[in-house]
């Protein structure tokens, strides 16, 4: 009688251990079916963020980053008393060097005069290549400051929010001076030579025939001494 009860007791335990066993499995695998529902749908929301982002993004972003990184060199060998450029031009082989100095004639060629609208490219480029080099230290205070904002976008209305620092409106105002005084130099209106041959019936027209003579006159002396000459066919 005895032996028939610690029998059916142990298969009572057995039966009891089983289901906890059940259970435990159960609850492992209600938790990962959890998680993975939290990560797929973190995976979403990053992924649509991403997709609002502009095409060139990340491009964007390692340009920046190399940025920061090529300033904060940059400072570290000033405080040392070294020459940056020569410092970064001795890690690199000739060859790359020779590269990078054709890709950055490539780059900005002087070509002269062709249309207006090139020539304000020019200028912009060139103005852009004079602004003083980034304080890493203020942009994270101003990128911290603006939060969102910082990087503006359609939906974010950054009017208002900045200040003006006195510095930044002087060195503007000397800047506008500076590009006043020097395009008051290349307006000034030119003397005029009596002995040279009128080819032109007003003052725009003059001018006119002056960027023809710099671009193709030497391409068409031959064709204009022959017509002077009266011996063209």
């Amino acid at each position: 009688m005895s032996t028939a009860g610690t029998s059916s007791a142990e298969t009572q335990m057995t039966f009891a251990e089983k289901q906890a066993e059940r259970m435990k499995r159960l609850r492992s695998l209600h938790s990962a079916r959890n998680e993975a529902r939290t990560h797929n749908h973190q995976e979403v929301v990053a992924e649509e963020a991403r997709n609002k982002l502009p095409a060139n993004y990340d491009a964007k972003k390692r340009q920046a980053e190399w940025l920061l990184d090529d300033q904060n060199k940059r400072e570290e060998a000033t405080k040392q008393g070294k020459d940056y450029d020569r410092v970064k031009l001795l890690s690199i082989s000739a060859v790359e060097a020779e590269r990078l100095e054709r890709k950055k004639k490539k780059k900005n060629p002087d070509q002269g005069f062709s249309t207006y609208e090139q020539a304000t490219v020019r200028q912009y480029n060139r103005l852009v290549k004079n602004m003083p080099t980034m304080d890493p230290e203020q942009y994270e205070k101003q990128k911290e400051k603006y939060g969102d904002a910082f990087y503006g976008g359609q939906n974010v209305i950054i009017h208002g929010m900045h200040e003006d620092r006195k510095e930044a409106i002087d060195k503007m105002v000397n800047d506008i001076e500076g590009q006043i005084s020097k395009r008051a130099k290349y307006s000034r209106r030119r003397t005029h030579n009596d002995d040279a041959d009128i080819d032109y019936i007003n003052e725009r027209n003059a001018k006119f025939n002056k960027k023809l003579e710099r671009f193709y006159g030497e391409h068409t002396a031959e064709i204009k001494q022959n017509l002077e000459r009266g011996t063209a066919i």
